[in-house]
């Protein structure tokens, strides 16, 4: 159903032809690999271009004409895929048929969104010190609050120490300290480079025909100063050594962070195994981190893991107190190894399989979950939609999930405690 188009060079447009929804949706991201110097900058470029453009100077008058589209939107987009750092726009407004007669949208839309990110308000040739000084507090506040929720921030720090060899520990939103040393110019100076050198990512669902929005779309981005520079092929896990890490903070609770790795990834026909062995382990309140290390065993008062295919890492998270570590660590490898031995029953199978069926049949329940799910498996790899993803959950066998228990090692723990 999705078609890929090459618009321009560098430029590419996927197309996702739906008539169920009353509105549309949009994307535009400029496609970075992740680098730590610029981290930052691409997470505050985006809610920078969003301040206004030049025929829309600042946000009452981006909200009036959001407002004169039917009460269209228009949100920043920052996304770390694998290697890559995404940023831009995504646009949710009503499709043309549901326009009083003789208005279109779409069409309208297109302009709009093309002038926030190609001809923003500036203030003698750079962006206006204003609107940059006013973002980076904030996303210095942002980065600041998920630095306060002890659960994310343990995980930060494991993913930090496990990924010290590989970009997939750089934080998605940068770091503080590059935050607060940009300014108008480097910011500026940065957007000229990223517009002439990334690879541009286009993303429509709605019932507009095809060739309109190709058209539209190639007239408004064709004389767009562009010398692109292609970008790498992602990357499995870089392995820089593992770490057993323990930092003393003023917490009553303590949070445990445990990373494996595996060398199945997104790209790999195992991944299926490996997603299905991940939501009979620990995703999920029917898995077995909950059921018994939770539920049964009393050890913690939280736990559950994430499988990260684009890298072939999963993690635990548990919120245990703090005498508990020992404990819960051996707990979490036992349900490890009892998935090594088989000791899947019949029933944990048919639940994972349904669980995950349900969440990619919900794929395709709106706009926006269709442009998350096609944009980010177009950029890591996975060659499956929900449909074929869904078929090869069906078939996947208890020894293929065993298999690919068997090829998690653990790599990192890290254990934030209470100060002693």
């Amino acid at each position: 159903m999705i078609q890929t188009i090459e618009l321009l060079p560098g430029i590419r447009f996927r197309y996702f032809p739906d008539n169920r929804f009353k509105q549309g949706a949009l994307s535009i991201q400029l496609v970075r690999p992740m680098r730590r110097e610029e981290a930052a900058k691409n997470a505050l470029l985006s809610a920078v271009l969003l301040r206004g453009c030049r025929e829309y100077p600042d946000m009452r008058s981006v909200i009036r004409r959001l407002d004169d589209l039917y009460g269209a939107s228009a949100g920043t987009m920052v996304r770390r895929v694998g290697d890559y750092q995404t940023m831009g726009f995504c646009c949710g407004f009503i499709d043309d048929r549901f326009a009083l007669d003789g208005d279109c949208v779409t069409e309208p839309m297109l302009d709009f969104a093309a002038a926030l990110l190609l001809d923003p308000v500036l203030e003698k040739g750079i962006f206006r010190s204003d609107y940059v000084e006013s973002e980076k507090k904030n996303l210095i506040a942002t980065i600041e609050a998920e630095l306060n929720d002890k659960r994310v921030y343990a995980n930060s720090q494991m993913m930090r120490l496990m990924c010290k060899a590989d970009s997939f520990g750089i934080p998605r939103l940068g770091e503080k300290e590059n935050v607060q040393a940009i300014t108008p110019q480097c910011l500026y100076d940065h957007y000229r480079k990223i517009l002439r050198e990334s690879p541009m990512e286009i993303f429509y669902v709605g019932s507009a025909p095809l060739q309109l929005v190709a058209d539209r779309l190639k007239e408004l981005l064709g004389n767009t100063d562009r010398s692109y520079v292609n970008l790498n092929a992602q990357t499995p896990f870089i392995d820089g050594g593992g770490s057993d890490t323990v930092e003393e903070m003023d917490v009553t609770q303590g949070k445990l962070s445990m990373g494996f790795v595996t060398p199945t990834t997104i790209r790999d026909e195992e991944f299926v195994a490996m997603q299905l062995l991940n939501v009979i382990f620990g995703s999920g309140m029917t898995s077995k981190l909950f059921m018994n290390i939770r539920e049964k065993q009393s050890l913690c008062y939280s736990i559950g893991s994430g499988y990260h295919g684009s890298k072939g890492i999963l993690t635990v998270s548990a919120g245990i107190d703090c005498d508990k570590d020992q404990l819960v660590r051996a707990a979490v490898l036992e349900q490890l190894e009892a998935c090594c031995r088989g000791d899947i029953s019949d029933g944990e199978l048919r639940s994972a399989k349904e669980a995950l069926c349900s969440s990619l049949r919900a794929t395709h329940d709106s706009p926006g979950a269709i442009e998350g799910f096609y944009s980010t498996a177009a950029l890591s790899g996975m060659n499956l939609t929900p449909e074929t993803y869904m078929e090869a959950v069906e078939r996947t066998t208890k020894e293929q999930i065993v298999a690919a228990a068997k090829s998690l090692k653990l790599h990192t723990v890290y254990f934030l405690r209470g100060e002693a």
